[in-house]
């Protein structure tokens, strides 16, 4: 255990000329300055971070600039604060946090938003951003660890040195492979961002429930850990009915808390394992087998998630078709290549969920490998693809691709909608966990201070 909750320091903000924000009541900085409620502009200036007022006036500057609450119930508001970025749902929102405001320059003299928060204040935001503040009780509590553990995983003492890799070699000839994963190290100026990225939050808008705070209170400073270790709790939106394991997606290693798995009880008939054979794959792709995260009630999805998530209705089994053109355009945007006319799109290799960890690209000029499933998902879309289950079809003219795919996101560890709909089911938060964690463990890290 620790001594105390600790706190978060959250990216919401990064790369900006100017800021607007508003503060609700009253805030002090740390050179002792005060402001009074009301709206105010940051921007970056000389190598100084400017605060100010609705009549242009400047208020302070400084090289940061760090707003403490002056009261307990003291919150303040940034507008046009970008979520989802990158992916189909992009949005621009304005939102309302609790904590400090901290404002700095980065290495480009450009605006970085923090947000300074203790942990659990800050997952109350997760769990209600994540998913829908109304899901089920026990939803929430499983999602509290699991953003809890995922958190402090990320952080000192517990932080372990993650880093993106990417490799670009000859192969086969002319053949090159590009294989790139994503981690956090991009984050130097704060602990974790605010966005998909990392994992949702939005501030105090979106906790609309006293079931996110009851969530929070009831499984306060709980993680998980496997043997002495504290689980790096991954979660995506749907699975598809297959999670994936760790090494899939990021780093080749082993986790054996996120491992494969069927999500359901029993593995339906007429199905073959593994998926990462092409044919079990292929008629796993192209069917719709049942699973935790494959809703039959489309109104429980109305509970469950958030209301820009809902806008995506296709997520457990999908379909893209791609231009002949199109796709030439983005893979020279997203990978830097002229293939030419692209003749094939073929799988080398597949993880145990069928997602594709390693694609071949085929054109008239080039050839090339790809992975992994990030890589992949980004290649093939303005954004990004919903994951990388997918089978290719084509005709002989290839003057179009059609991708039939599985799943939302990366698949590891936890199914956000099948963890819910285990919940409407009748589960308890513990047997989510153990569904989705094999082999890990409760474990009380801190606890309320009296």
């Amino acid at each position: 255990m620790i001594e105390r909750e600790p706190t978060v320091s959250v990216g919401l903000m990064t790369g900006a000329e100017t800021v607007d924000f508003e503060l609700k009541d009253r805030f002090v900085a740390a050179a002792g300055a005060h402001f009074g409620a009301g709206s105010y502009r940051a921007r970056a200036t000389e190598g100084q971070v400017e605060i100010v007022d609705p009549a242009g006036q400047p208020v302070v500057v400084a090289p940061r600039i760090r707003l403490k609450p002056a009261g307990s119930a003291s919150s303040f508001v940034v507008r046009d604060v970008t979520i989802g970025i990158d992916f189909h749902w992009q949005r621009k929102q304005d939102q309302e946090f609790q904590g400090a405001l901290d404002l700095r320059l980065d290495s480009d003299e450009q605006l970085v938003v923090v947000n300074e928060i203790p942990v659990e204040a800050y997952l109350t935001s997760v769990i209600s951003s994540e998913m829908s503040a109304d899901a089920h009780p026990e939803l929430l509590k499983a999602h509290s660890i699991i953003s809890r553990s995922w958190l402090l995983a990320q952080m000192k003492p517990w932080k372990k040195e993650r880093h993106s890799h990417s490799s670009l070699v000859q192969r086969f000839g002319a053949e090159r492979q590009l294989i790139r994963w994503y981690g956090q190290e991009s984050h130097e100026d704060f602990d974790v961002c605010a966005d998909d990225h990392c994992q949702r939050y939005q501030g105090v808008t979106k906790v609309t429930s006293p079931g996110a705070y009851e969530a929070i209170r009831a499984t306060f400073g709980q993680a998980l850990i496997y043997g002495e270790e504290l689980c790096d709790a991954r979660y995506s939106k749907s699975c598809g009915g297959m999670t994936e394991s760790f090494d899939a997606a990021w780093e080749e290693e082993r986790m054996p808390y996120l491992a494969v798995s069927y999500d359901g009880e029993t593995f339906p008939s007429g199905f073959n394992l593994p998926l990462s054979d092409e044919a079990n794959a292929e008629r796993w792709l192209r069917n719709s087998p049942p699973a935790f995260c494959n809703p039959n009630d489309k109104t429980v999805l109305r509970k469950i998630l958030p209301d820009f998530d809902q806008e995506t209705t296709d997520f457990y089994r999908w379909r893209v078709t791609i231009a002949q053109d199109e796709l030439q355009e983005l893979l020279r945007q997203k990978l830097g290549v002229d293939f030419g006319v692209i003749r094939k799109l073929e799988p080398v290799e597949r993880g145990a969920s069928g997602r594709i960890v390693r694609l071949r690209i085929v054109g008239k000029r080039e050839k090339m490998i790809i992975g992994k499933e990030l890589e992949i998902r980004r290649a093939l879309s303005p954004s990004h693809l919903y994951s990388s289950a997918f089978v290719v079809e084509s005709d002989n003219s290839n003057k179009a691709f059609t991708l039939i795919g599985a799943g939302w996101g990366h698949g590891v560890g936890l199914c956000q909608i099948g963890a819910a709909l285990m919940a409407e089911r009748g589960y308890d938060f513990r047997r989510i966990l153990e569904h989705y964690y094999r082999g890990a463990q409760l474990s009380g890290l801190y606890s309320a201070s009296v």
